[in-house]
């Protein structure tokens, strides 16, 4: 475990804390970059915060950064443009790379590639345009879950129960995407895993009284439980974290992140999503799972930044 003396941090030199950006998540950007800016200071580094909003080049160019700790969520963040930003500066940074970033941020090729390696994910249906929706109730039945392609936070979806609600659904997601995908809905009870370098943390139990765990179940209502650890009997807990660990790895993430899932009433389970830069308030789900792991906030933050680096090798 990570411990807390300056003697431990004086070799990160200046940190950058990038946050906020103008993506539909800013708000919550802003909440988890200040929060790891507080860690990072706390813990006697030398981290400053940047709002790319506020420009990013002229923030990072000729300032001597050492490190950078990613907490830009969405959009232009964790979807692999700013990480190709830093890597073309050879700034290290935390987190996936461009490649892991792009696709773990894109539900519809993540779905795609868990697929083709034989990993469990809800049936789902590409909706090119309304007179898709029809299809994919025939297809998947309902409920289903309309959702964009790339957005964070549960922003644009909608879990559909009758078919009337299919072209409210599909207008939400698409003020949001132009790549809008229809998925199958998956009874029975939602999960998440924490991934810290090779580390798999305990699967929190995410349990709410809405029809899904959405935006404001995750900021706003105070009737959403969490259970950490889970409940779940050993092989359940094997299999949960196993196939979070193996689907995070098949994205070409690294680094830390966390990866969503449904165990049906049969018990198996279903891989909904990755993310790779996750909430980090005190509130957040990783570091409910780390704190669960024997890790404080600081702790956890520091261990992410210990991992820092570039994927790109080029020559000095």
């Amino acid at each position: 475990m990570i411990g807390k003396s300056i003697t431990m941090t004086k070799g990160h030199g200046r940190v950058v804390v990038l946050m906020g950006g103008t993506s539909a998540e800013r708000a919550i950007s802003l909440k988890s970059g200040e929060a790891v800016l507080a860690a990072l200071i706390h813990n006697g580094i030398d981290a400053h915060a940047l709002d790319p909003r506020d420009g990013l080049m002229e923030g990072l160019v000729g300032k001597n950064y050492d490190h950078a700790f990613i907490m830009l969520h969405g959009r232009g963040g964790e979807d692999g443009t700013i990480q190709g930003l830093l890597e073309l500066l050879r700034i290290p940074y935390t987190g996936s790379g461009v490649l892991g970033s792009a696709l773990a941020m894109d539900k519809m090729r993540s779905k795609q590639l868990w697929q083709g390696m034989g990993l469990a994910t809800p049936s789902f249906i590409v909706l090119n345009s309304e007179g898709d929706l029809q299809m994919a109730v025939e297809r998947l039945g309902l409920p289903l879950m309309i959702k964009p392609a790339r957005e964070g936070s549960s922003i644009g979806m909608t879990r559909v129960e009758h078919a009337s609600e299919m072209p409210g659904a599909w207008a939400s997601a698409r003020s949001c995407d132009d790549e809008i995908i229809a998925e199958q809905w998956v009874a029975g009870r939602e999960y998440t895993v924490a991934i810290l370098g090779e580390r798999v943390l305990p699967e929190i139990l995410i349990e709410t009284p809405r029809g899904f765990y959405d935006y404001d179940a995750k900021y706003a209502a105070e009737d959403t439980r969490f259970t950490c650890p889970s409940g779940l009997d050993q092989p359940s807990q094997e299999a949960v974290r196993s196939l979070a660990q193996e689907a995070f790895k098949a994205l070409g993430c690294r680094g830390w992140g966390r990866v969503d899932l449904f165990c049906d009433e049969g018990g198996r389970p279903w891989l909904i999503e990755a993310n790779t830069v996750p909430g980090m308030t005190d509130h957040s789900l990783v570091p409910m799972a780390a704190r669960a792991a024997g890790m404080t906030f600081d702790e956890l933050v520091l261990a992410i930044l210990e991992d820092t680096g570039l994927e790109v090798r080029l020559d000095a």
